[in-house]
């Protein structure tokens, strides 16, 4: 499987599915906290959000899977860096990472007997602890 990566044009999750950045939502804003005048005046901050419903590539089966999962609009945010630039990218691979893990289908497990192998050393740990207990007791008189 490939992992989910950035292009120019569009979020690829998997080589059957890319997300075009038209569908994305970027938003900018100042990121707070220390950094003065930059950090107040700057609009560095990137907040992303892709509208799941609303999507025209994901099929209805991979749109329910990312609502059950992460909701209806599934957002990111990066104010790392100092540069907008820098805060997009962060922000989108977040994001495509977020769908990525949200697509991927549990594998169902099959239940499977212990070997008789386990069972044995299973019952020789038992009882090699029991020995360890019983030695700890204080001796009997006989």
């Amino acid at each position: 499987m490939v992992n989910p990566s950035v292009t120019a044009t569009a979020l690829r999750l998997s080589s059957r599915l890319s997300i075009p950045l038209s569908e994305i939502e970027v938003r900018v804003t100042t990121s707070g906290g220390p950094g003065g005048q930059h950090a107040n005046r700057s609009l560095t901050k990137v907040v992303v959000g892709y509208d799941v419903e609303a999507s025209t590539v994901l099929r209805a089966s991979d749109k329910e899977l990312i609502i059950e999962k992460l909701g209806p609009v599934v957002r990111s945010r990066a104010s790392r860096y100092r540069s907008q630039s820098q805060n997009k990218q962060a922000a989108l691979e977040q994001l495509a990472l977020k769908l990525y893990e949200a697509l991927q289908r549990p594998v169902d497990r099959r239940p499977t007997k212990p070997t008789k192998g386990s069972k044995v050393r299973r019952i020789d740990q038992k009882k090699a602890r029991g020995e360890v207990k019983a030695n700890r007791r204080r001796p009997t008189e006989d």
